[in-house]
């Protein structure tokens, strides 16, 4: 029953990044398609029009296995030599400078809103 309900979620996910696909393909916007499904979701959430809980178990599933949708990818980085060059090295050095951005704004995010959700104001 439970992975029936978390396959069902992560479907009704898939529907929010078809429309994004969609609104891509009748509109040339220069965001990605799955970032304007994301963005759809986020308001329909937003909105109270649909639920957290018709999504949260799919999307829960979907973050803990997250990793491996990036390790394909990793594998494949190494077969190239550019990499270890200047080049390459400029460019993990902005893969890590970019990711420690990411991670320092979510703390930041998370923070603002477990601090609204105690009633405290920051």
């Amino acid at each position: 029953m439970k992975l029936g309900v978390i396959i069902l979620q992560v479907v009704f996910i898939h529907v929010f990044f078809l429309l994004g696909v969609g609104l891509k393909a009748i509109v040339s916007l220069p965001i990605p398609s799955s970032m304007l499904g994301l963005s759809f979701l986020f308001i329909a959430l937003y909105l109270r029009i649909i639920k957290l809980e018709w999504v949260e178990k799919g999307a829960n599933w979907l973050l803990a296995e997250l990793l491996l949708f990036f390790v394909p990818s990793a594998v494949g980085i190494i077969n190239y030599d550019e990499i270890l060059s200047i080049e390459g090295i400029k460019i993990v050095l902005l893969i890590g400078v970019s990711t420690m951005i990411v991670i320092g704004l979510t703390a930041l995010i998370a923070e603002k809103i477990i601090g609204k959700k105690r009633g405290e104001l920051r």
